[in-house]
């Protein structure tokens, strides 16, 4: 997953003003603080801008080399995919420690992590030049936000290990920064709705996000989801043809956003992701959790 085409336009800074409560929170785990292990893979936050810096080159690596990805936030010259938002984020990473050398090429994955305070302090959430969080977040001003994007791992460390450790390492995170809601954009390939339209009527039809937690695709860029009739979509087609990560988030018990946008620049067709940390199934908690509340306290 990577997150949404780039932020351009100034949110509404009281819509975004982190709860006051967040004072009395500490300040969440410190780089290069373990906040999870798996074998030789450990997750945690980057320590300074080398490892931000290598990030960014798997970034490239990944949404522009391997899924031709193009647009203002290549920078062929250095190789790095990078925008104004990683000055502002926390960005986890994934290390394996089996790879000899510095800390900085041991990287082989990552997520970046966008704080409602950090957000504010931006002008806005990276997500908000494609849906509507503006207002989502404002019906909601005692909860903290953390929108969730740049996720990738390299070819070699697509399994099922890396991924619980994301997750490890997510949850470690929300526990010390005592986060209520993620949200987020996850990506179809292509930008063509049409080819996703058993899945995206899916979606439209039984996981859209509704009363308190409705959240749109903003007017200009909004393409209907509910593509198909309910009775000719297959319930596992649907769910065979989704991202896995689309469907890690469901599993979690995340609802989607009314309507998707085309990101023409990662070619892509992108879904919004909400999920209230309430909302997630306590089977979940308890596999994630376990391991991962050893590095939330």
């Amino acid at each position: 997953m990577r997150n949404c085409a780039t932020f351009e336009h100034a949110s509404s800074p009281s819509a975004i003003d982190a709860p006051s409560r967040g004072a009395l929170l500490n300040a969440g785990p410190a780089p290069g603080e373990p906040l999870g292990r798996i074998g030789s893979l450990e997750v945690r936050l980057a320590l300074g801008p080398s490892e931000i810096a290598a990030a960014q080159e798997v970034r490239f690596r990944v949404f522009h080399e391997e899924l031709g990805a193009t647009g203002t936030a290549a920078d062929t010259r250095e190789r790095r995919d990078a925008d104004r938002f990683d000055d502002v984020c926390d960005h986890l990473l994934v290390l394996d420690h089996a790879i000899e050398g510095p800390a900085h090429r041991r990287i082989v994955g990552t997520y970046r992590l966008l704080r409602q305070e950090a957000a504010r302090d931006a002008g806005g959430f990276y997500s908000s030049d494609e849906f509507e969080l503006e207002g989502l977040v404002a019906r909601h001003p005692r909860l903290r936000f953390l929108e969730l994007g740049r996720s990738c791992v390299l070819p070699a460390y697509r399994s099922k290990r890396t991924i619980e450790l994301l997750w490890q390492g997510i949850w470690a995170y929300v526990r010390r920064h005592g986060i209520d809601v993620m949200t987020g954009c996850a990506s179809f390939h292509g930008t063509i709705p049409a080819a996703h339209a058993e899945a995206l009527s899916f979606l439209a039809q039984n996981c859209r996000a509704e009363g308190e937690w409705a959240a749109r695709a903003v007017a200009a860029r909004h393409h209907p989801m509910d593509l198909m009739p309910s009775e000719a979509v297959n319930a596992r087609a649907a769910l065979a043809a989704m991202p896995p990560l689309i469907k890690g988030y469901l599993r979690l018990g995340a609802k989607i956003g009314d309507g998707c946008v085309v990101d023409h620049d990662f070619g892509t067709t992108d879904v919004l992701i909400v999920l209230p940390v309430k909302t997630i199934s306590s089977r979940y908690i308890a596999y994630y959790g376990a391991e991962a509340d050893r590095f939330a306290a």
